[in-house]
């Protein structure tokens, strides 16, 4: 937030609060930047000398300061501290560092879908909390959000006024920013929480656009342009023209409550960021990210890649076994033919090469593994089977000897 030097007529101290710089100026009065004895600051904003001297406009000041106090919520500016009696009346409140969004948008340019959607929910969420203290802030406007480290915070409820107040100070004259004032308060009508929706819905087109939805004009044009034309939402992302051209609806019964404005939003933020993430380039993801299936065919390849570690880690680990321990069954003798190695004939009784159980490939002993090499044989085993077939060799030879000689 700009600030400036105070000027020879601005007062040095208001309250218990001594003033240091010019945060801004509007229609009612002065902002200054403050501070207490404690050191904490404040955004103080002293009344003009000619509405101060307006007993319906102190009396109409008292009503909103007493309505502010009730307010409870992270999203606004918490007010700290107001002299109602003072000759020109003031109140101060939380001092928020960070720019506006109108700054924002007129440095940066128009916020991207994610972030837009973010600060509508985090504003939406305040907005409960204002209208269920019986308050309607009527001038929501980007220049009254500032975006703080914490989070956007809504100010300057300067002319907020109980739930079902007209929004004409005099005759014909309505209160309010023109292109961000809604169809009820340019006519005259009771406002309703639904009026802070539709200067919400405003406020975001004018975020992810960077200009009002009526465009530019004079007041006149302006606020004929909010009763009676559509606002233009070209610039707006298509998965936020629909809710804010639903919070612009002219007829206050049409538009979204604050509650479900903010969770549409919150789903709408959370869809765009990981749409955000999804769109990085090729070289910016992890490789095996990249080369990774997705969908039901992901959870089928990532549950094969785990039955496949699995498998080789429990093979290896008992072939390992094996070939510390041997065999505690004696080879047999006699008649009997060598067995066959493992994983030949009981795999050759298999179809299809399957290990007999959910019909996937197997990798037994003796089989190729998934580099195209022969798993080698057990050493152990293959001395042993060869000394049995010598063995049996060496009976049969002298058995035949034998019945020669008879």
């Amino acid at each position: 937030m700009a600030m400036m030097r105070l000027r020879r007529e601005d007062p040095r101290v208001v309250g218990s609060f001594r003033l240091h710089r010019r945060l801004g100026a509007g229609g009612m009065g002065v902002v200054y930047l403050g501070s207490d004895r404690r050191g904490q600051r404040v955004a103080l904003k002293v009344i003009r000398p000619d509405l101060a001297e307006d007993q319906e406009f102190r009396s109409r000041f008292a009503r909103e300061v007493s309505a502010a106090r009730r307010i409870r919520g992270g999203c606004t500016a918490r007010l700290v501290a107001a002299d109602l009696e003072a000759d020109r009346p003031w109140f101060a409140t939380q001092y928020v560092p960070g720019p506006s969004l109108h700054d924002k948008v007129a440095e940066e340019g128009p916020l991207a879908a994610a972030e837009t959607a973010a600060i509508g929910a985090a504003l939406s969420e305040g907005l409960v909390a204002v209208h269920e203290a019986g308050v309607v802030h009527r001038d929501l406007k980007p220049s009254n959000i500032l975006l703080s480290p914490k989070g956007p915070r809504i100010i300057d409820f300067g002319i907020a006024w109980a739930t079902g107040a007209s929004t004409l100070t005099h005759v014909g004259t309505a209160v309010g920013s023109p292109g961000f004032l809604a169809p009820e308060q340019v006519r005259g009508a009771a406002v309703t929480p639904a009026t802070d929706v539709f200067s919400l819905g405003a406020t975001l087109a004018y975020a992810a656009m960077g200009d009002s939805p009526f465009g530019h004009g004079s007041s006149e044009v302006m606020l004929y342009r909010v009763v009676h034309e559509e606002p233009q939402l070209h610039g707006v992302p298509d998965a936020l023209a629909p809710l804010v051209r639903a919070c612009l609806a002219k007829d206050p019964e049409e538009r979204p409550s604050t509650l479900q404005l903010s969770m549409r939003l919150k789903e709408i933020a959370a869809r765009e960021a990981q749409g955000g993430l999804d769109a990085r380039p090729p070289a910016q993801r992890d490789r095996s990210e990249a080369d990774r299936p997705t969908g039901r065919l992901g959870e089928r390849y990532e549950h094969d890649e785990r039955t496949q570690r699995y498998t080789e880690t429990g093979r290896s680990t008992g072939a390992g076994q094996r070939a510390q321990a041997p065999r505690a069954s004696a080879p047999r003798t006699g008649g009997s033919r060598p067995s066959a190695p493992r994983g030949t004939a009981r795999s050759a009784s298999r179809p299809n090469g399957t290990n007999g159980t959910n019909g996937r490939p197997g990798t037994r002993p003796g089989a190729r593994t998934g580099t195209g090499r022969l798993r080698p044989a057990n050493p152990r085993l293959l001395r042993q089977r060869l000394i049995v077939f010598f063995v049996v060799t060496l009976i049969v030879a002298l058995g035949i000897a034998a019945a020669q000689q008879l």
